[in-house]
């Protein structure tokens, strides 16, 4: 009755259009999973219906993508072929596993087509007399097995340590000893290495499997490392499964006492701070156990947590940078809040044409709630006609950080905020659409933490619709063959998948709409490209950013509405069609590398018409 009563409240005309379009445009059924994901992030769904939306096709991927039987006897006979075979040690800690799942964990191991392996266990003396017969029986069964039998229990890291002195392997797996490896995971590493053999360290997608393996759901199909520094600031996304190049992991050391629930990512943290190389198999290679007492199956433990949030600020502090880690969530979501050093000039340039009721409420929404302070505007006038805007130029310009600048050239966007930024006297460019408004005071902070970071190039808000749905959250390359806004109508409060609505991420574009970035990176670039008048503008000079090394953030600490049409809707005359079109196939061919490769932060497993993250099928 109260998801009834919430449906109902849903229905008004804005959203009725919403749903007509997403209808005509990707069919009912995923329009009606869309508009169930919308309410979710209101409240709760019935449990029948929560797991339709969560998991709605995975079945189906699942039948479509993993190898069938026949191909994995193919695969053990390609063994052989393979010019680089190298020994991979998989270490498993173990105490008191249930019997079930640790002959299953054994055999996932043992069912490897990839043969040239070596599992590395250490009990950490169990109470449970089946563990020591279990594993006896196949110490006997298999030489590829090796088991360290403690005199006591010295913990997660304390054992898993105990278990890396057996290993002799090339390369070192991660296993935990209720999870499960799939047949073909060992087999897809070592494929990858034999692609990249200077690899330092692999990860790969991930699943979660019920406590009696009938069920497999909650994919978890992860960005490629890019880097993605920010996103794995903000979650532990390499988890499982992670393999490391064994002379390496001995180089930066092993897992440390005092980390404890969160021993993998403070490792994590530490082998990206010493390398970057490190590859992504975009693969399900791990199938993570939920049961009563798993990490998998509900929130992450409070102790887990708050050891999270010491190993970030370890990091930081080993990084030399200057900021603190606060705690998002208990499902292990963080967010680092770096020191804004001296304060500098940003400079916000506002291009705008007459529609000054749309201006003003843009003005006074930056007035009247920025609590940053040091900052100019530059409202870049671009042939404005109307009394009402010219007599709104006269009355600011009682401000001193206000400019006035007149274009009076036709409009062009590129040559129009290029123009704009000679007459800056800021290090950090802001370029904000008219027809934006604030919502948190702090949006300047936010998004100037980043912006004065030396690796960072770009960085972008989160921006709403006026009817709190999302109207930018980053920008996903390949997208339908070009590029995409991710996130697009879902509902404000709606977490994203993998909470992605909820952390600072790594993307690979953000909306010009409200973009910040240093002045000296956008002179280096060369500014926005000028044969991009009016689309894909933002976009390329992100791309162009993203080249010269730096990263682009998005943050959704910095939140504005963005009053455009829910729909743009067709070109209003021939000549803005053929515009349109133009500037469409000149960025296509302009960036058709990029776009062939796809986006290294939106996984190929996901939607490729539409950047939702929803399963590719």
């Amino acid at each position: 009755m109260k998801f009834l009563k919430k449906f109902l409240k849903q229905i008004n005309r804005d959203n009725i259009k919403l749903f007509i379009f997403y209808t005509k445009k990707y069919g009912l059924k995923y329009t009606l999973q869309l508009s169930l994901m919308f309410l979710e992030g209101k409240g709760a769904l019935p449990s029948f219906l929560k797991k339709w939306v969560r998991d709605p096709n995975y079945k189906k991927w699942i039948s479509k993508n993993e190898p069938t039987k026949t191909d994995l006897e193919i695969q053990r006979k390609n063994v052989s072929l393979f010019k680089y075979q190298i020994l991979i040690s998989i270490v498993v800690p173990v105490y008191n596993t249930p019997l079930k799942m640790l002959t299953e964990m054994i055999e996932s191991v043992i069912n490897q087509t990839y043969p040239y392996w070596e599992l590395c266990i250490a009990d950490g003396a169990s109470d449970r007399i089946h563990v020591k017969k279990i594993l006896t029986q196949y110490l006997q069964k298999d030489k590829r097995i090796k088991v360290k039998f403690l005199s006591s229990n010295k913990g997660i890291v304390g054992n898993t340590n105990e278990a890396l002195t057996l290993a002799k392997g090339d390369f070192v797996g991660f296993l935990d000893h209720d999870d499960l490896l799939a047949p073909f995971a060992l087999y897809e590493v070592v494929k990858l290495l034999n692609q990249k053999p200077d690899l330092d360290f692999i990860y790969s997608d991930e699943d979660k499997i019920s406590e009696n393996s009938k069920i497999r759901f909650d994919p978890f199909f992860k960005p490629d490392w890019g880097p993605s520094l920010d996103t794995l600031r903000s979650q532990n996304y390499f988890c499982h499964l992670a393999v490391i190049r064994k002379s390496f992991l001995d180089k930066i050391g092993w897992f440390r006492e005092g980390f404890e629930g969160s021993q993998d990512y403070e490792l994590f943290l530490r082998i990206v701070e010493n390398t970057n190389k490190i590859g992504h198999i975009p693969k399900i290679l791990y199938h993570w156990r939920s049961h009563e007492t798993s990490t998998a199956s509900g929130p992450v433990k409070t102790y887990a947590i708050i050891s999270a949030q010491k190993v970030l600020q370890e990091h930081l502090k080993r990084q030399g940078i200057k900021g603190e880690v606060a705690i998002l969530s208990n499902i292990g979501r963080y967010r680092v809040l770096y020191e804004i050093e001296e304060k500098p000039l940003i400079s916000i340039i506002i291009p705008t044409r007459d529609k000054v009721d749309i201006l003003k409420k843009c003005i006074d929404s930056i007035l009247e709630k920025s609590t940053y302070k040091k900052f100019e505007i530059l409202i870049v006038n671009n042939q404005s006609r109307e009394l009402s805007t010219l007599k709104y130029f006269q009355q600011i310009k009682k401000f001193p950080f206000i400019k006035i600048i007149d274009y009076n050239k036709s409009f062009n966007y590129s040559a129009l905020n290029n123009y704009a930024v000679k007459y800056t006297n800021g290090e950090i460019l802001l370029f904000l659409n008219n027809d934006t408004e604030v919502i948190n005071s702090d949006w300047l902070e936010a998004m100037l933490e980043h912006a004065q970071r030396k690796e960072i190039g770009a960085v972008g808000a989160k921006l709403y619709y006026y009817n709190d749905t999302i109207q930018n959250a980053g920008i996903v390359i390949g997208i339908s063959g070009l590029c995409g806004e991710s996130y697009k109508f879902f509902d404000r409060e709606h977490g994203g998948y993998m909470d992605g609505l909820k952390i600072v991420r790594n993307v690979s574009a953000v909306t010009g709409a409200c973009l910040m970035t240093r002045k000296e990176v956008f002179q280096e670039v060369g500014g926005f490209d000028e044969n991009l008048q009016v689309a894909y503008n933002d976009v390329d000079l992100c791309l162009k950013i993203r080249e010269k090394g730096y990263l682009i953030v998005w943050t959704p600490f910095a939140e504005l509405y963005h009053h455009e049409n829910l729909t743009r809707g067709r070109p209003s005359s021939k000549e803005k069609w053929e515009l349109e079109i133009k500037e469409r196939e000149y960025f296509k061919a302009k960036w058709r590398h990029l776009i062939e490769k796809g986006d290294p932060y939106y996984n190929p497993n996901l939607n490729q018409d539409c950047a939702d993250f929803s399963l590719k099928l």
